[in-house]
């Protein structure tokens, strides 16, 4: 099937007599089954290289927070303060405290085996951090050079889709869609799974929407800032950093907290493009055409046609 613009609609045309006027003309409208365009190239190069740089970002960062496997609020933090969030181990268990609840956690967090069978002490194991063993210095050279190309692609993102519309077009929820009722609705149809079908599924939905601005005005900022924050030459120059943060301690464990949410949202991420339909959503996002849904009870094309 030829693919068609996902903008098809009825709307105005030239008048074929060429006498200035228009007529309306019937435009192809998408229907499921058809073939379309869903994705811009730059929103399709900055998901992908965005995604290859948060990955190296997060294990890269996981091994740094090895060096330390405590979190704490405030200016300060060091071995004998009182941490809110502990991953650690005893001679032969590993264990997560959070607050005053302590959990065993051997064999996951804290207390693991290295792919030889060695012991691995560290808070995460080598299979979710970069590099796999122990290394301070490496990781930390990964995690600044990657952090430049997840900042500057980011900036440059933002201001194309500012320039373009596409975060008023796609993202920015409309007024009908902020109403309680088109929400709890909404609710509903993610926890049936039941997602759109035929020209909807070109659009995203409000749960979507509030999401992805989520993390492209909130989260992503927020790591950006913490983690200049933790840097004493950043905050040096920048002192007003200390005080957003309430202090360096503080900032780390925003910058965790952030990691987490983000880890979150690509979970749920990629267990919905499984559940919607893996080939078609990443055969979108690699080359931008997408075929629309079919709704079960809508008769096909050739069955539905009338004379």
């Amino acid at each position: 099937m030829s693919g068609i613009s996902s903008d098809a609609r009825l709307g105005l045309a030239p008048n074929p007599a060429d006498d200035g006027s228009t007529h309306v003309a019937l435009v192809a409208t998408p229907q499921g089954g058809d073939l379309v365009k869903r994705h811009r190239l730059s929103t399709r190069l900055w998901h992908w290289f965005n995604a290859f740089t948060i990955f190296i970002m997060i294990m890269s960062g996981l091994m740094i927070f090895n060096a330390h496997p405590m979190l704490y609020w405030g200016q300060y933090g060091a071995d004998y303060d009182h941490p809110w969030l502990e991953i650690n181990n005893t001679s032969t268990t590993g264990y997560m405290k959070l607050g005053n609840v302590k959990f065993n956690t051997t064999g996951v967090l804290g207390l693991s085996t290295y792919p030889d069978g060695s012991v691995n002490d560290n808070a995460f194991p080598s299979w979710v951090t970069l590099p796999g063993e122990y290394d301070l210095a490496k990781a930390r050279r990964w995690h600044l050079t990657f952090a430049w190309l997840l900042v500057l692609p980011y900036v440059l993102y933002m201001l194309w889709s500012l320039a373009n519309r596409h975060i008023w077009r796609d993202l920015a929820p409309e007024r009908s869609e902020l109403k309680p009722r088109h929400l709890w609705q909404d609710v509903i149809d993610h926890a049936r799974l039941r997602f759109p079908k035929g020209a909807a599924a070109l659009h995203h939905n409000t749960l979507q929407k509030f999401a992805y601005l989520g993390v492209l005005f909130g989260l992503i900022p927020l790591m950006i800032l913490t983690g200049l924050t933790m840097s004493p030459g950043m905050t040096a120059a920048w002192p007003w950093l200390l005080w957003l943060f309430h202090g360096r301690a503080s900032a780390r464990s925003l910058h965790f907290i952030g990691m987490s949410l983000i880890v979150g949202f690509i979970i749920i991420h990629l267990a919905l493009v499984i559940v919607v339909g893996p080939f078609n959503e990443i055969r979108s996002m690699i080359t931008g055409n997408f075929r629309l849904p079919r709704d079960r009870k809508a008769p096909s094309k050739a069955e539905g046609a009338r004379p």
